[in-house]
């Protein structure tokens, strides 16, 4: 008779479905092609896999996805600064509204910083206290990253 103990891949699957999308499109505004991002998602997964760590709720869950795979994209563009490549022809299909497929496409040729700050804020729906925690910075450095992200907007 086997024994009925809980294996660290118990789960997964729903913790796969409920942020895949999530994190493939942080990671495709951050890095710019599909390619790049499936393997930064994937790293996420397995970083969550291996070091299996305990969180206090769902959100706390979904602030260290978001950070790990924050970490992994700015990996691979430290890694892979001389062979940027954008994959512009993706953006519709990654958009969670088929309107918004414009904010993506307008976020691209922003700093990194600046990017991220604003998916997180306009296309996930997060709060600036929020972003804050996630990015670790303060709350005022995350409305200065909105402010100076719309007014680059403005300019195009």
């Amino acid at each position: 008779m086997e024994n009925a103990s809980v294996r660290p891949t118990d789960g997964i699957e729903i913790i796969i479905d409920s942020y895949s999308d999530m994190l493939f499109r942080i990671c495709f505004v951050m890095l710019g092609n599909e390619a790049d991002c499936e393997d930064a998602v994937q790293e996420t997964f397995i970083s969550y896999l291996k070091k299996a760590p305990v969180f206090e709720d769902s959100e706390h869950q979904k602030a260290w996805l978001i950070t790990t795979a924050k970490n992994k994209c700015r990996d691979m563009l430290r890694f892979r600064s001389r062979h940027k490549q954008t994959d512009i022809e993706y953006l519709k299909e990654l958009s969670p509204d088929p309107s918004d497929s414009g904010i993506l496409e307008a976020l691209m040729p922003l700093p990194e910083n600046i990017r991220l700050v604003l998916t997180l804020y306009y296309v996930e729906g997060y709060r600036v206290e929020d972003i804050a925690r996630i990015i670790q910075k303060t709350p005022s450095a995350v409305k200065m990253r909105l402010q100076k992200g719309r007014k680059l907007l403005e300019k195009k």
